[in-house]
């Protein structure tokens, strides 16, 4: 299969995947704590990624071990807590429609903190998209009141985070191999995230039924969507370029509203209006911005 074609594969694989992250998060809190949502996807996660990828560590340099802390922290340990928090208020659709603001985030910080150029339009990009965000998220409020919508916050800052963890490796970690990169990450949070789940009561409550059911949603995630799907954008980015790659952005929050109308969630016209509007935010800032996942 040619080149041009296998990429928008890997493209429409990918947006299938992270589109698919969300419902999977919903599906977990029905038995288990956002904690242990947040600590079960990272041990998942690396299992399967140390399994596949231990002898990729070995290229790791001594002196970078502090960088791919650094990167494991914001790309992933405060993410994946922060995402199962804020679902146990808001939709999951609303928040795929929200972690679609880390180009924007990325493009700011890479201006203000680590000295990357960047166009007018992409300034604009950024106002245009926190209009969007302002739109859905007070009329989510306003429409939705049994849902605490200061939650929304969270993923706002997860979005952050993604945007920190992307200027850290092209600054510090654009040697090494992403396979590296991300083994090492695991590697770092695997036993953290190990004793927050213990200390979750996770070992009492795993006899239960829905539980058990929970952990297989987590499982999913964690394997899947984290570590697959890690390999996948890897592979993406270097069959093409990270400008197409990180065009999955505005396919995630199609196939998460898809999952979340199968689930009973609906935006109103208004929020509808906002999504667009950070869509097209994203797509004036996307030309020199990248994502984290």
């Amino acid at each position: 299969m040619e080149s041009r074609q296998l990429k928008w594969i890997y493209l429409l694989g990918l947006s299938l995947v992270w589109g698919s992250s969300f419902i999977l998060i919903k599906k977990g809190l029905l038995g288990l704590s956002a904690i242990q949502v947040g600590s079960l996807r990272i041990v998942f996660a690396g299992i399967f990624l140390l399994l596949i990828g231990f002898k990729s560590l070995f290229k790791i340099p001594r002196e970078k071990w502090k960088f791919i802390a650094m990167t494991s922290v914001f790309g992933t340990f405060v993410p994946a807590f922060l995402f199962a928090l804020a679902q146990t208020e808001i939709d999951s659709s609303v928040s795929s429609i929200l972690n679609s603001l880390t180009p924007l985030n990325t493009l700011i910080l890479g201006a203000l903190v680590f000295g990357v150029s960047f166009e007018r339009r992409q300034v604009w990009g950024v106002f245009i998209g926190l209009v969007g965000s302002l739109l859905l998220v007070f009329n989510g409020a306003m429409n939705h009141p049994d849902q605490n919508y200061y939650y929304a916050l969270l993923i706002v800052i997860a979005s952050i985070c993604y945007a920190v963890n992307v200027n850290l490796i092209k600054k510090f970690l654009s040697d090494l191999s992403p396979l590296s990169i991300t083994t090492g990450n695991f590697l770092v949070l695997l036993f953290p995230s190990l004793i927050i789940l213990y200390l979750s009561g996770f070992s009492e409550a795993i006899h239960v039924e829905k539980v058990q059911n929970a952990v297989l949603f987590i499982m999913i995630l964690g394997v899947v969507g984290t570590g697959i799907a890690n390999i996948l954008f890897f592979k993406l980015i270097q069959m093409s370029s990270p400008v197409f790659a990180t065009s999955v952005t505005y396919l995630i929050p199609v196939v998460a509203f898809f999952w979340g109308l199968l689930d009973h969630e609906m935006l109103t016209p208004v929020q509808f209006f906002g999504a667009f509007i950070i869509l097209i935010g994203v797509y004036l800032s996307a030309k020199k911005s990248t994502v984290a996942k």
